[in-house]
């Protein structure tokens, strides 16, 4: 159980879904026995302070410094309401950089973050720092939303597309079913688009893809229960936020790839669009870890 999980790194900028992030952190740390890192980053003003005269930039480097000591006692202030928190940093510079920057040098297993950034423009998108440490995080991300009460993981839901990566994402939904106590369902969406299909055609492919399901590695529940859908849609990250939210889930489990370069850079993975769109917090499992 502690191999799964030791350290955790939460990324604090002092925001509501910040606040929500570090409870979904001790949730999970507590299930794992494991130990949080509280980061909060600090815009990088050095370019700032060359350009600004001698006499100047004594008083801003003062007042950088002040600021830095009075977020860091924030940050202290949340190790006295927990202690899983073990450790707080502030750092500066770009916010997804030195996030993935510090998960390497801490060897995380995993960073919970929310969201979006402070703006209410992003309302409906996930945030630009949230995306970035997405495509570069060593670790998996846990993306938490902005809600009252206290996290629970009874019903993870498993999205599936067949892929290379399934196995993996099969073995982390698994291992936190079984740790967290919660009933799995694993989930294919059958992508429909504006093409129309006959009834019998339709109850043809819906059975071709239970076959295929039930076809995979079977494996032995240990105290929780495991379910097998099929569900369609116009597309599979609409299909899966709607089933998510409509058999209310409290955790999906998915990684983070693109079927191509062309489509991350464009329109970003089927995960990022899950995120960007749904209300349960997401288990995002990047590339670099199905090369570990």
């Amino acid at each position: 159980m502690a191999k799964f999980l030791k350290k955790i790194l939460w990324a604090a900028d002092f925001s509501d879904e910040a606040s929500e992030s570090l409870r979904y952190a001790e949730a999970v740390a507590e299930a794992y026995q494991a130990k949080i890192i509280g980061l909060h980053v600090m815009p990088d003003l050095s370019p700032v302070l060359l350009e600004t005269a001698a006499i100047q930039q004594g008083e801003l480097m003062g007042r950088v410094s002040t600021l830095k000591k009075e977020i860091y006692q924030r940050l202290e202030k949340y190790k006295k309401t927990t202690s899983l928190l073990k450790e707080v940093q502030v750092k500066e510079g770009k916010p997804a950089e030195i996030i993935v920057e510090t998960a390497k040098e801490e060897k995380v297993d995993l960073i919970v973050m929310g969201k979006r950034g402070m703006s209410a423009v992003e309302k409906f998108f996930i945030g630009s720092v949230t995306s970035r440490v997405l495509h570069c995080s060593p670790a998996p991300v846990l993306v938490t939303k902005k809600k009252t009460g206290q996290p629970r993981f009874k019903k993870i839901l498993v999205p599936t597309d067949f892929s290379e990566y399934e196995e993996h994402e099969r073995d982390v939904a698994w291992e936190l079913a079984k740790t967290l106590g919660a009933d799995l369902t694993f989930l294919h969406v059958l992508e429909l688009h504006d093409y129309e299909f006959s009834p019998r055609e339709l109850e043809e492919l819906f059975a071709g893809l239970m076959k295929k399901m039930k076809q995979r590695r079977r494996r032995q529940a240990e105290g929780f229960k495991i379910h097998e859908d099929v569900y369609r849609a116009v597309n599979a990250s609409l299909g899966i936020v709607d089933y998510a939210e409509t058999h209310h889930y409290d955790l999906i489990v998915m990684s983070t790839y693109a079927r191509s370069k062309l489509e991350r850079f464009f329109l970003g993975s089927t995960t990022e669009k899950v995120i960007s769109y749904t209300n349960v917090p997401v288990w995002a499992i990047p590339p670099s870890c199905y090369k570990q």
